[in-house]
């Protein structure tokens, strides 16, 4: 302050106002997004370019020198508090994304972002996928999935618990595989109500797509126009085709929900629903599929026994005559069972190998 002519006491005091009027200008800026300050600043540079106009015709003038002096100041500072309180307030048109995308770095663009849910490093399966390299870009785990999936390991439902350590080490497998990239974030928003709408505003901002194999968080994330991976699409459109007429072989698991019917399961848990097949249970028999339905739990395939199945062996063949001769006029229900099931009882039972 010494140019000003202050010394000691007055010159503390006018060091600490200036100060003081920085401190509260950048707590001021700290509000404002980026679109406004460029607002700002290019409405500040217009107006200090009219308040050099003004002042060139102002210095032509045969006005006094300290009135000449007055009015350029007073333009200057006229024009580029309006510029700049005008350029603020019409921000809004000024579109960064541009500005973003000029200086960023390319390779940084090049990288796509996945969010991990905590259903899917709880269901596995995104470790074997990693494994085969169909995810490309950055995996991206936020701190509040790791946290969710902590308060889950540390449950006091054994079944819980088993679920949350299982997720545990699929992210360990996950980062142990070295090509995936693996990143904790620490963003957090707590006026989000529950992970879901935490991962959706994190989506949103970061342009990251969401992977899940939740239900609903799929559905919402959709409506709100943001890309989700969902691993329970993936496994059911990798599952084989199977076509009207096709033979496979199957085991009989359990009886269906109709008379007469068989249910079996394939190995990627496709249902398989046999018509006749119910006395073949716990049996492995050959089938001829006849339709395949799609449904919002998957494919389900129906089919029927094949002829071959329904052909028995000839010794079988000649017992089961031997033992119904004689009999024929004897209603056919009263040689079953009622807690048993129906298929025909072996005659041999040390032949029955199966």
């Amino acid at each position: 302050m010494g140019p000003f002519g202050l010394r000691g006491l007055y010159a503390a005091g006018a060091g600490l106002l200036m100060a003081l009027a920085i401190f509260f200008a950048e707590l001021r800026l700290r509000q404002f997004a980026l679109s406004g300050l460029l607002g700002g600043a290019f409405g500040a540079l217009l107006g200090v370019f009219t308040a050099l106009l003004v002042t060139l015709n102002i210095s032509r003038t045969s006005a006094p020198e300290p009135t000449k002096s007055f009015l350029e100041y007073l333009a200057l500072i006229a024009f580029g508090y309006l510029g700049l309180v005008v350029g603020s307030r019409k921000s809004n048109a000024i579109r960064v994304d541009g500005f973003g995308k000029l200086f960023a770095d390319r390779s940084a663009q090049k990288a796509s972002l996945k969010l991990l849910d905590t259903s899917v490093l709880i269901d596995g399966r995104i470790g074997d996928i990693c494994e085969a390299q169909f995810l490309d870009g950055v995996l991206v785990i936020p701190q509040f999935v790791l946290h969710e999936l902590q308060l889950v390991a540390d449950s006091a439902d054994p079944l819980k618990r088993q679920r949350g350590r299982r997720g545990l080490e699929v992210l360990q497998r996950i980062q142990k595989i070295p090509q995936v990239e693996v990143r904790i974030v620490e963003d957090d928003f707590p006026q989000a109500s529950d992970v879901d709408h935490k991962l959706i505003e994190l989506a949103r901002r970061t342009g990251a797509k969401i992977v899940t194999n939740d239900f609903n968080l799929n559905k919402v994330a959709t409506v709100q126009g943001l890309s989700v991976l969902n691993v329970n699409q993936l496994a059911n459109a990798l599952k084989p085709v199977v076509l009207p007429g096709e033979q496979m072989r199957v085991f009989i698991l359990r009886e269906g929900k109709e008379a007469n019917q068989g249910v079996a399961y394939l190995d990627d848990g496709t249902m398989v629903v046999i018509d006749g097949a119910r006395r073949f249970i716990n049996k492995t028999v050959d089938i001829v599929v006849t339709s395949v339905h799609q449904t919002t739990a998957g494919k389900m395939i129906f089919g029927r026994l094949d002829d071959r199945a329904e052909q028995a062996p000839p010794v079988a063949r000649q017992a089961a005559a031997g033992a119904g001769a004689g009999r024929s006029d004897l209603p056919a229900r009263l040689h079953e069972t009622p807690s048993m099931d129906r298929s025909p009882r072996p005659i041999f039972p040390e032949n029955d190998v199966d």
